[in-house]
This record gives structure tokens, C-alpha cells and sequence, in this order.
């Protein structure tokens, strides 16, 4: 019998269940794998990957690679235009915002204008500290 593309396993499920779980931030391979193990649920790693890649092809996950460091990292898509805005991360907490204001348009536009140069957005990444974090430093 052939398999559906769209078929459950207890894997998957607890795959999406760690997503949600860290719905803010963003996880890595090596982080959902600890929270299968903790779960008991046995799985190999190119299992993982092979789900995440499906995910990020449906649009349901978004992968982040950074320049500083080969590993991806994943967060949970929360609407589907995320290749329209750029997210920012908390250097501290691991909190991703997105980026998703009318800046955005402004900014691409002086990008094209002035720079000759088309923004994509989709898995881009700018790296700070969120304002709970700058709030608790100035309160130590």
C-alpha cells in the first residue's frame, strides 16, 4: 500500500508538539532531538530532517542559518509571509520578533532605490537584545 505524504507518526507529532512548545524562539535539531529522548519517543536524526525540510517546504516552519555557525536552527511559521519581513532574535532569551511593519516596505524600497539591491527576506536574521532583556540588565 502506498504511503501518504501526509501520514502521522507519534514522531512527527511530538516533532511539531517541541515547535509549538518553543513557539518564541527558535530550535535546532540537536534541541528537538533531547525533547524526543525526554519524551521517549525514539527517533534517528535524518528522520528530523527529513520532517523539518518537508515543513519548511509546506511553509509551516521557517529554517534560519546564521553566518556565525553551520547549524540551522527552526521556528514555527506564525502566518505565511515571513519571506516578506525580516526577524530579529534575542541575543539573551533566544525570543524571535518579527519584523513585520510597514517599515518593511520602506525599507525595501530604499534598498531598490538607492542601492540597486532586492531584499529577501525569507530566513534572514538580525541579531540584538529584546527589550525584557535590556529592561532586566539596567535592573541588576
Amino acid at each position: 500500500m502506498p504511503r501518504s505524504e501526509s501520514y502521522s507518526t507519534k514522531a512527527r507529532q511530538e516533532i511539531m508538539s517541541c515547535l509549538k512548545k518553543n513557539w518564541s524562539a527558535t530550535v535546532s535539531v540537536s534541541d528537538i532531538l533531547q525533547y524526543l529522548t525526554e519524551k521517549g519517543v525514539p527517533v534517528n536524526q535524518s528522520t528530523v530532517y527529513r520532517y523539518l525540510d518537508k515543513l519548511c517546504s509546506d511553509h509551516a516552519v521557517i529554517k534560519y542559518i546564521s553566518d556565525k555557525s553551520p547549524k540551522a536552527v527552526y521556528q514555527l511559521a506564525e502566518d505565511q509571509h515571513c519571506e516578506d519581513h525580516l526577524h530579529l532574535k534575542c541575543v539573551k532569551c533566544g525570543r524571535i520578533i518579527h519584523l513585520d511593519c510597514g517599515f518593511m516596505d520602506e525599507f525595501k524600497g530604499h534598498l531598490k532605490e538607492h542601492h540597486n539591491f532586492e531584499l529577501q527576506c525569507e530566513g534572514s536574521m538580525l541579531y540584538g537584545v529584546c527589550g525584557n532583556c535590556s529592561s532586566a540588565d539596567k535592573n541588576k
